[in-house]
């Protein structure tokens, strides 16, 4: 997994300097002007798990996974 950050221009998301082959499914979460999120392999592997619990509609609210994601920012 890879976290970036990137800008919406005329409606599509643009990151510099990253080239993804065409078709590439990718996830954009969006805080508006938070600092950027840089996570450890620990915490990554921690954010993998609650996305797939998020799948399959278990968890928290998304207001509380963003107040713990501002722990890392």
């Amino acid at each position: 997994m890879l976290v970036i950050s990137g800008t919406v221009v005329d409606g599509k998301v643009v990151v510099e300097d990253l080239s993804l082959p065409e078709g590439t499914a990718v996830t954009i979460l969006a805080r508006g002007d938070e600092a950027v999120v840089k996570l450890s392999p620990q915490e990554e592997g921690e954010l993998l798990a609650a996305l797939d619990e998020a799948d399959r509609e278990e968890g928290v609210s998304a207001e509380e996974f963003f107040a713990r994601l501002r722990r890392f920012g």
